[in-house]
Protein backbone atom coordinates (compact mmCIF):
# COMPACT_ATOMS: atom_id res chain seq x y z
CA UNK A 1 0.00 0.00 0.00
CA UNK A 2 2.20 2.58 -1.00
CA UNK A 3 0.46 6.35 0.60
CA UNK A 4 3.15 8.80 1.40
CA UNK A 5 2.26 11.29 4.62
CA UNK A 6 4.44 13.91 5.91
CA UNK A 7 3.96 17.41 7.23
CA UNK A 8 -0.08 17.16 7.02
CA UNK A 9 0.21 16.14 3.68
CA UNK A 10 -0.84 12.62 2.11
CA UNK A 11 -0.21 10.92 -1.63
CA UNK A 12 -0.12 7.74 -3.10
CA UNK A 13 2.32 6.49 -5.85
CA UNK A 14 0.95 7.28 -9.09
CA UNK A 15 0.26 4.17 -11.11
CA UNK A 16 -0.02 6.32 -14.17
CA UNK A 17 2.83 8.86 -13.80
CA UNK A 18 2.71 12.15 -15.44
CA UNK A 19 -1.39 11.85 -15.33
CA UNK A 20 -3.57 13.86 -12.99
CA UNK A 21 -6.99 12.45 -12.27
CA UNK A 22 -9.06 15.77 -10.49
CA UNK A 23 -6.14 18.69 -10.95
CA UNK A 24 -4.42 17.70 -8.01
CA UNK A 25 -0.09 17.81 -7.76
CA UNK A 26 2.12 15.77 -9.21
CA UNK A 27 5.82 15.14 -6.88
CA UNK A 28 8.39 13.55 -8.07
CA UNK A 29 10.69 12.06 -5.77
CA UNK A 30 12.45 8.81 -6.43
CA UNK A 31 8.81 7.77 -7.71
CA UNK A 32 6.45 10.18 -8.43
CA UNK A 33 3.00 10.59 -5.89
CA UNK A 34 -0.09 11.88 -6.41
CA UNK A 35 -1.17 14.58 -3.72
CA UNK A 36 -4.26 13.17 -2.08
CA UNK A 37 -6.71 16.68 -1.02
CA UNK A 38 -8.55 15.17 2.03
CA UNK A 39 -11.65 17.58 1.96
CA UNK A 40 -12.27 15.41 -1.86
CA UNK A 41 -11.72 12.42 -0.03
CA UNK A 42 -13.14 10.88 3.06
CA UNK A 43 -10.23 7.94 3.12
CA UNK A 44 -8.12 10.47 2.93
CA UNK A 45 -9.43 12.78 5.92
CA UNK A 46 -9.26 8.91 7.70
CA UNK A 47 -6.07 8.37 7.41
CA UNK A 48 -4.46 12.08 8.22
CA UNK A 49 -7.09 11.52 11.62
CA UNK A 50 -4.95 8.77 12.54
CA UNK A 51 -6.72 5.45 10.47
CA UNK A 52 -4.45 2.66 11.45
CA UNK A 53 -6.05 -0.45 10.39
CA UNK A 54 -6.94 0.09 7.12
CA UNK A 55 -5.78 -3.26 5.31
CA UNK A 56 -5.37 -3.24 1.93
CA UNK A 57 -2.34 -4.67 -0.26
CA UNK A 58 -0.99 -4.40 -3.38
CA UNK A 59 -3.16 -6.85 -4.80
CA UNK A 60 -6.15 -6.80 -2.99
CA UNK A 61 -9.73 -6.68 -4.92
CA UNK A 62 -12.09 -4.25 -3.57
CA UNK A 63 -15.65 -3.74 -3.97
CA UNK A 64 -16.41 0.17 -3.87
CA UNK A 65 -19.66 1.65 -3.43
CA UNK A 66 -20.84 5.05 -4.38
CA UNK A 67 -17.69 5.67 -6.91
CA UNK A 68 -18.94 9.09 -8.00
CA UNK A 69 -16.47 10.26 -10.29
CA UNK A 70 -13.54 8.73 -9.20
CA UNK A 71 -11.42 10.90 -6.95
CA UNK A 72 -10.84 8.67 -4.12
CA UNK A 73 -11.45 5.05 -6.55
CA UNK A 74 -8.08 7.01 -8.41
CA UNK A 75 -6.11 6.97 -5.27
CA UNK A 76 -7.22 3.32 -4.18
CA UNK A 77 -5.84 2.14 -7.89
CA UNK A 78 -2.50 3.17 -7.14
CA UNK A 79 -2.63 1.52 -4.03
CA UNK A 80 -3.22 -1.79 -5.54
CA UNK A 81 -1.58 -2.00 -8.53
CA UNK A 82 -1.88 -5.84 -8.77
CA UNK A 83 -5.23 -5.96 -7.61
CA UNK A 84 -9.06 -4.76 -8.85
CA UNK A 85 -11.54 -2.45 -7.79
CA UNK A 86 -15.20 -3.06 -8.57
CA UNK A 87 -16.66 0.66 -8.45
CA UNK A 88 -20.39 0.77 -8.43
CA UNK A 89 -21.85 4.04 -9.12
CA UNK A 90 -25.52 4.96 -9.61
CA UNK A 91 -26.19 7.89 -11.75
CA UNK A 92 -25.28 6.89 -15.32
CA UNK A 93 -24.07 10.55 -16.01
CA UNK A 94 -21.41 10.23 -13.26
CA UNK A 95 -20.65 6.33 -14.25
CA UNK A 96 -19.53 8.14 -17.79
CA UNK A 97 -16.81 9.85 -15.91
CA UNK A 98 -15.68 6.68 -14.23
CA UNK A 99 -15.85 5.10 -17.14
CA UNK A 100 -13.28 7.22 -19.01
CA UNK A 101 -11.19 6.75 -15.79
CA UNK A 102 -11.36 3.11 -15.66
CA UNK A 103 -9.74 3.74 -19.57
CA UNK A 104 -6.35 5.00 -17.90
CA UNK A 105 -6.64 3.03 -15.44
CA UNK A 106 -7.13 -0.77 -15.98
CA UNK A 107 -7.52 -1.97 -12.67
CA UNK A 108 -10.62 -0.39 -12.38
CA UNK A 109 -14.09 -2.19 -12.92
CA UNK A 110 -17.12 -0.12 -13.48
CA UNK A 111 -20.39 -1.14 -12.45
CA UNK A 112 -23.46 1.09 -13.42
CA UNK A 113 -25.92 -0.21 -10.59
CA UNK A 114 -27.55 0.64 -6.96
CA UNK A 115 -25.64 -0.77 -4.05
CA UNK A 116 -28.85 -1.26 -2.61
CA UNK A 117 -29.88 -3.76 -4.84
CA UNK A 118 -26.47 -5.90 -4.70
CA UNK A 119 -27.78 -9.04 -6.23
CA UNK A 120 -28.20 -7.01 -9.72
CA UNK A 121 -24.64 -7.18 -9.62
CA UNK A 122 -23.78 -10.49 -7.74
CA UNK A 123 -22.67 -12.32 -11.72
CA UNK A 124 -20.60 -9.51 -12.60
CA UNK A 125 -18.62 -8.93 -8.84
CA UNK A 126 -16.35 -12.01 -7.10
CA UNK A 127 -15.67 -12.07 -3.63
CA UNK A 128 -13.68 -9.15 -2.25
CA UNK A 129 -10.51 -8.72 0.53
CA UNK A 130 -12.37 -5.26 1.14
CA UNK A 131 -15.29 -3.21 0.57
CA UNK A 132 -15.42 0.74 0.92
CA UNK A 133 -19.22 2.04 1.37
CA UNK A 134 -19.91 6.00 0.77
CA UNK A 135 -23.29 6.02 0.06
CA UNK A 136 -25.13 9.17 1.80
CA UNK A 137 -28.56 7.92 2.47
CA UNK A 138 -31.09 6.71 5.43
CA UNK A 139 -29.95 2.90 4.87
CA UNK A 140 -26.21 3.21 4.70
CA UNK A 141 -25.51 1.03 7.20
CA UNK A 142 -28.34 -1.67 5.72
CA UNK A 143 -26.83 -1.58 2.29
CA UNK A 144 -22.65 -1.52 3.41
CA UNK A 145 -23.99 -5.17 5.35
CA UNK A 146 -26.22 -6.17 2.96
CA UNK A 147 -22.93 -6.09 0.59
CA UNK A 148 -20.76 -7.49 2.86
CA UNK A 149 -22.93 -10.25 3.48
CA UNK A 150 -22.71 -11.30 -0.51
CA UNK A 151 -19.34 -10.23 -1.59
CA UNK A 152 -16.76 -10.06 1.68
CA UNK A 153 -14.66 -12.76 2.11
CA UNK A 154 -14.28 -14.24 5.78
CA UNK A 155 -12.45 -12.25 8.44
CA UNK A 156 -12.08 -9.46 5.69
CA UNK A 157 -12.64 -5.80 6.50
CA UNK A 158 -14.48 -2.99 4.99
CA UNK A 159 -14.89 0.82 5.48
CA UNK A 160 -18.23 2.65 5.97
CA UNK A 161 -18.15 6.44 5.91
CA UNK A 162 -21.47 7.60 7.91
CA UNK A 163 -22.97 10.65 6.85
CA UNK A 164 -25.28 11.86 9.87
CA UNK A 165 -27.27 14.12 7.78
CA UNK A 166 -28.25 11.83 5.22
CA UNK A 167 -29.57 9.72 8.31
CA UNK A 168 -31.47 11.96 10.62
CA UNK A 169 -30.91 16.04 9.76
CA UNK A 170 -32.88 16.44 13.35
CA UNK A 171 -30.67 14.12 15.85
CA UNK A 172 -27.60 15.41 17.14
CA UNK A 173 -24.67 13.12 15.30
CA UNK A 174 -23.46 11.69 18.51
CA UNK A 175 -26.36 9.88 18.40
CA UNK A 176 -27.12 8.89 14.98
CA UNK A 177 -23.27 7.38 15.05
CA UNK A 178 -24.27 5.01 18.64
CA UNK A 179 -27.58 4.16 16.65
CA UNK A 180 -25.97 3.21 13.58
CA UNK A 181 -23.27 1.22 16.08
CA UNK A 182 -25.89 -0.69 17.53
CA UNK A 183 -27.51 -2.03 14.39
CA UNK A 184 -23.87 -2.73 12.64
CA UNK A 185 -23.07 -5.32 15.99
CA UNK A 186 -26.26 -6.87 16.34
CA UNK A 187 -26.07 -8.35 13.06
CA UNK A 188 -22.67 -10.09 14.33
CA UNK A 189 -20.36 -7.81 12.69
CA UNK A 190 -17.27 -6.53 14.82
CA UNK A 191 -16.19 -2.21 14.45
CA UNK A 192 -12.16 -2.67 15.33
CA UNK A 193 -11.57 1.42 15.22
CA UNK A 194 -13.85 4.91 14.60
CA UNK A 195 -12.36 7.75 13.09
CA UNK A 196 -14.38 11.22 13.13
CA UNK A 197 -13.45 13.08 10.09
CA UNK A 198 -13.59 16.82 11.22
CA UNK A 199 -12.06 19.21 10.11
CA UNK A 200 -11.97 17.53 6.55
CA UNK A 201 -15.52 16.61 6.96
CA UNK A 202 -18.54 17.81 8.85
CA UNK A 203 -20.65 15.27 11.15
CA UNK A 204 -19.23 12.32 9.48
CA UNK A 205 -17.24 9.09 11.41
CA UNK A 206 -15.50 6.12 9.42
CA UNK A 207 -16.19 3.18 11.11
CA UNK A 208 -13.72 0.03 10.42
CA UNK A 209 -15.67 -3.33 10.71
CA UNK A 210 -14.86 -7.08 10.09
CA UNK A 211 -16.14 -9.18 8.35
CA UNK A 212 -18.66 -12.05 10.45
CA UNK A 213 -17.72 -14.71 8.27
CA UNK A 214 -20.95 -15.97 8.74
Amino acid sequence: MDVFIKNGQIATKNLTPGISVYGEELILQDVEYRVWNPKRSKLAASLLNGLKSLDIKNDSDILYLGASTGTTVSHISDMVPDGRIFAVEFSAVTAKKLTRLSRQRPNIYPILGDATKPKEYLNITPKVDFIYCDVAQPTQSELFMKNMDLFAKPESLGILMIKARSIDVVQKPKKIFKQEEKKIKEKGFKIIEKVKLEPYEKDHIAFIIENSGF
